[in-house]
């Protein structure tokens, strides 16, 4: 499991990051919301051991941030929201550049399951850096699932994809979270209905609300947009 145990991050007089807690359960897809500067990217960064916390601790499956680092990256795929590709590469070449970086058996085969898994196959035929936006993130979403990790951590992952993409990435990302951890970001209100089971809202560093879609509708709210503005609100 992935458990966030009173994380506080401080950049100068600033706490990004207030003795935020929580855990997430195989299986579960979680949305990770608030608004711009809510610290939720910095959240995600430091469960995947990108930067450390001020205070506080994250394990995941028993492996501490602190203590054991590479033993948490191996187990998490990350997205982060700015997704960096190696754009002077053909899709399948940067697949197994990156399966290789894992020294996965059988790389070729893992490849194309991740070409087929996230529908690269019409864009095959092209470098990176002259994809569309919405196919970028389905090759960082190959990237980030190719090692078959246990906690997925996605950063906005639908950003820049059109309605036929969309619901694409929203069935691979559902079928990822049946037997994985899946934490994601995201603004749009309707991608947490979607895909997700559970919300967690943070304001100004803080968690503000945690619990089922099904719970927080029941505050007498007929969306997550109204819950979202109401909590969030100065």
């Amino acid at each position: 499991m992935l458990e966030v145990k009173n994380i506080t991050k401080i950049y100068g007089t600033q706490r990004a990051l207030d003795e935020v807690s929580f855990s997430v359960q195989p299986g579960e897809i979680v949305g990770l919301l608030g608004p711009n500067g809510a610290g939720k990217s910095t959240l995600m960064k430091i469960i995947t051991c990108f930067i450390p916390p001020s205070e506080g601790e994250v394990t995941v499956y028993g492996h501490s941030i602190y203590d054991e680092p590479r033993e948490v990256c191996r187990n998490i795929g990350y997205l982060p929201e700015q997704n960096p590709l190696y754009t002077d590469m053909y899709i399948p070449e940067f697949l197994r550049f990156t399966a290789d970086i894992y020294k996965l058996s059988d790389s070729k085969k893992r490849v194309d399951e991740m070409i087929e898994l996230t529908g690269l196959q019409p864009e095959l035929g092209k470098k990176i850096g002259a994809l569309s936006k919405g196919y970028r993130q389905r090759v960082g979403l190959a990237q980030a699932m190719i090692h078959d990790p246990k906690v997925l951590i996605l950063d906005e992952p639908t950003t820049g994809l059109d309605p036929n993409q969309l619901d694409e990435i929203r069935k691979v990302i559902r079928n990822a979270g049946k037997n994985k951890i899946v934490l994601l970001s995201t603004h749009i209100m309707q991608e947490v209905e979607a895909m997700c089971g559970r919300a967690v809202i943070i304001n100004h560093g803080k968690i503000v609300a945690d619990g089922s879609i099904e719970n927080l509708k029941s505050q007498g709210h007929s969306n997550l947009e109204q819950i979202f503005h109401q909590l969030t609100k100065e």
